[in-house]
């Protein structure tokens, strides 16, 4: 039998790991982790068609990583951990407009693309991998993933709980929701190290201006939420065995 108060603990948890999941999913889903702010471009035809150039470019799907990331750089652009995306004209003679319609344009990372190594020099592999780039970047990739999976996870242990009516496996759904949210904030982390290496290796253009997006802030928040749900969850199944040892005991003297 669970006591009122361990049951409301339950309940608080349960809601916040909610939270956490969609917040989680839906940063994993979403291109504003990070996004530049450019100056706007001359309209001279050199500059112009220099832009739609790399606007081309952008949407190749064997760009490598100099070309896209010039790209989001003067291009306005947004990137996420599946997304990047440029904010460019809709029509193809931008140059000659003197307020074009901007749309945005967004080009998913493929598999292959999210395990290709990363240079010391973006897109020269004659320069030599670089480790360290290269592992963030899949750890940002692969520890949102783990973080969900051990999320449903504790949500199948939780289940078999409650059909058992047992409040023992709990202690094991606050383990995975605590290793789940640290997974999100080393998400976080690792995202952020790779940005700044990125660009103190690059050539940024003058007066770009760049800042976290909102993606990350929610998959920030998602981090705090599972481990509270986890707090809970450990703080309910540990008071409930103390209790019902005290309990037996109470019973057997």
């Amino acid at each position: 039998m669970v006591d009122n108060r361990y049951a409301t603990a339950l309940v608080i948890g349960s809601v916040l790991s909610l939270l956490a999941t969609v917040y989680l999913s839906v940063a994993m889903g979403t291109q504003h982790w990070f996004q530049y702010h450019s100056q706007p471009a001359s309209n001279d035809a050199n500059n112009g068609s220099d832009l739609q150039t790399l606007r081309q470019d952008f949407e190749a799907e064997d760009v490598d990583e100099q070309i896209y990331s010039t790209a989001l750089f003067r291009l306005n652009g947004t990137l996420g951990l599946w997304w990047r995306c440029i904010l460019v004209p809709q029509h193809s003679h931008w140059f000659k407009e003197p307020d074009p319609v901007m749309v945005t344009k967004c080009q998913a990372f493929t598999l292959p693309q999210q395990w290709e190594p990363k240079y010391k020099s973006p897109g020269n592999i004659n320069s030599g991998e670089d480790l360290l780039r290269t592992y963030l970047w899949k750890c940002q990739f692969l520890l949102p993933l783990v973080s969900v999976g051990l999320v449903f996870l504790a949500a199948l242990v939780g289940v078999c709980a409650c059909l058992c009516r047992s409040i023992t496996p709990t202690l094991f759904v606050g383990l995975l929701h605590l290793l789940a949210g640290l997974c999100s904030i080393a998400t976080v982390c690792c995202f952020l190290a790779g940005m700044h290496l990125i660009h103190e290796i690059s050539e940024l253009p003058e007066g770009m201006d760049y800042s976290p997006g909102w993606s990350l802030f929610l998959a920030l928040v998602s981090s705090p939420l599972q481990i509270m749900a986890a707090a809970l969850f450990i703080w309910a199944a540990r008071s409930q065995r103390q209790h019902y040892t005290r309990m037996t005991a109470y019973r057997v003297a």
